[in-house]
């Protein structure tokens, strides 16, 4: 798909209103996202930005632009500094440990490594670079190993977030330090404290302040001007403001063309923060529900929006990407006996009218929803869940079918297939599992938390049939409710019992 001939509208928080993508180097995007503090297991806030930059990073590359996508790790912090001091290690040891879990839950949830991952630790001369730059430009000042920017000198500090500057705080992590021109100046360099990690610069030892590193980043890997800078809503005061600030002084001609800011994760209608002690964290949700379970949640509204979550939320997603396998697993048996005459006689075939019409309207939804900011709110339903009834009815009735007919709707069966693959590819809904695993693997998530392994199924399952065949219905009827309760769903196919998840939330919320 050529990108030029697509367009990409995307909410630009700088300008309040979605415009169209127009990159600065045509076919190529720079696409910067903050990353995470590196001091502890990632919650599921983390994971809705770094799922929402996936999807666009995703969806970017299927549009065929080339995107150099950096998305950096704070290992240098007072927080850091401060669990690391608790635990009685290194502070840099601590923060590479985190960044290595941060990692794997990254794959767990199948976001795609960026193109760069800069730690603030190794691009010290970058940034102390930068602010010598904008002390020279006469908007930093220097006070007993401490450099300050002097908001004064931003003509247009605030634009980003709306904060008018007579109404702003400091725009640091700490107290307000007496030493400012003005309250709302922030730290660019902090002198040295004992026992504090710490580099050489021409202010004496110290480290840099939390704002610049994405400033000296950004401008290092992607140059002074570039397409996208990402990050979550909270961001935006004073993160994203004093970025802006601090490039536009370094650089005259730097800063973004297109800010966007993911929403957050709610929990108990307050915005899921390790500071409130409200969080989840990935892992534990990933304990016991499928991760790209959780990818489907945190796609199940459009990006920007804020993001309710609870369990039963969570099981409605593990509902909607079974089913989803279950019918595209079912496909791909249903297809197997077929596979020597598809290879035969596939070519000269035509998908049905019907197929066709399926198929289009599959992927015109899909890319009308993508198109318009990223609008992943309920995914996989509409033109998608025709393409899946299509294949249960098609399945069903194979058998029955003359020759010519019947591979007419093989030959559709496989484009659907293709068109349904295509659109989880996108989303980040696949890996490099079958469908056949992938519904193991989510199988098995349900008896881990029903806390029930496959043997304790089985043995329930042979004591079900025996009160059958003893006539005892009501000890049967009683395995399988107690089954059900735990989300396991017992299903007689012909002579034999199997079973499949099942979710007694949302079969109690639809009654």
């Amino acid at each position: 798909m050529e990108a030029e001939k697509m367009e990409l509208k995307l909410y630009n928080t700088m300008t309040q209103q979605k415009e169209v993508l127009i990159p600065i180097n045509p076919g190529k995007i720079g696409l910067y996202v903050c990353g995470i503090t590196a001091y502890d297991f990632s919650h599921i806030g983390h994971a809705r930005a770094a799922v929402s930059f996936d999807v666009l990073y995703r969806y970017l590359m299927h549009l065929g632009y080339e995107v150099k996508f950096v998305r950096n790790f704070t290992d240098v912090d007072d927080k850091i500094i401060k669990r690391a001091n608790e635990r009685g290690v290194n502070p840099l040891e601590l923060s590479k440990e985190f960044c290595d879990e941060y990692l794997v839950d990254m794959g767990a949830l199948q976001c795609l490594l960026p193109t760069e991952q800069p730690l603030v630790s190794k691009h010290m001369d970058h940034i102390i670079d930068m602010i010598k730059k904008i002390i020279k430009n006469g908007c930093g000042y220097v006070v007993e190993g401490d450099v300050f920017f002097s908001v004064d000198k931003s003509p247009n500090y605030g634009k980003l977030s709306g904060q008018m500057l007579e109404h702003t705080r400091a725009g640091e992590r700490v107290a307000v330090d007496s030493r400012k021109r003005n309250p709302a100046d922030f730290a660019l360099w902090k002198a040295a404290k004992p026992d504090e990690p710490s580099w050489e610069s021409p202010w004496g030892l110290g480290r840099p302040g939390w704002h610049i590193e994405c400033s000296a980043m950004s401008y290092h890997h992607l140059g002074e001007k570039f397409d996208i800078h990402g990050g979550g809503a909270d961001l935006k005061f004073p993160h994203h403001e004093n970025e802006i600030a601090q490039t536009c002084a370094a650089y005259e001609d730097g800063g973004v063309n297109y800010w966007l800011h993911n929403g957050h994760v709610t929990i108990n209608n307050e915005k899921m923060a390790k500071s409130k002690m409200n969080f989840k964290t990935i892992r534990e949700i990933t304990a016991n529900y499928h991760p790209l379970a959780l990818r489907h949640f945190l796609m199940s509204a459009q990006y920007r929006s804020p993001l309710s979550f609870s369990e039963s939320q969570l099981e409605s997603s593990s509902e909607a990407l079974y089913y989803v396998y279950q019918t595209l697993e079912d496909l791909v048996e249903g297809l197997s006996p077929y596979q020597e005459a598809l290879t035969a006689e596939g070519g000269k075939a035509e998908p049905t009218a019907e197929a066709k019409d399926i198929i289009n309207k599959l992927k015109s939804e899909f890319e009308a929803k993508m198109l318009d900011d990223l609008n992943t709110a309920h995914i996989l339903t509409g033109a998608y869940q025709d393409a899946l009834k299509f294949i249960n009815a098609s399945l069903s009735k194979l058998k029955k079918m003359q020759k010519k007919q019947r591979m007419s709707i093989l030959v559709s069966l496989v484009e659907i297939e293709k068109a349904a693959r295509e659109v989880l590819d996108v989303l980040g809904l696949l890996t490099t599992l079958s469908y056949a695993e992938l519904l193991k693997e989510m199988k098995q998530k349900t008896l881990t938390r029903a806390g029930l392994g496959e043997e304790d199924i089985a043995q329930l399952i042979e004591e079900r049939i025996m009160a059958r065949k003893n006539k005892e219905f009501e000890k049967s009827d009683q395995i399988r409710e107690k089954l059900t309760r735990q989300g396991i769903a017992l299903m007689d196919i012909g002579k034999e019992t199997v079973w499949r998840p099942c979710f007694p939330s949302q079969a109690e919320s639809s009654n």
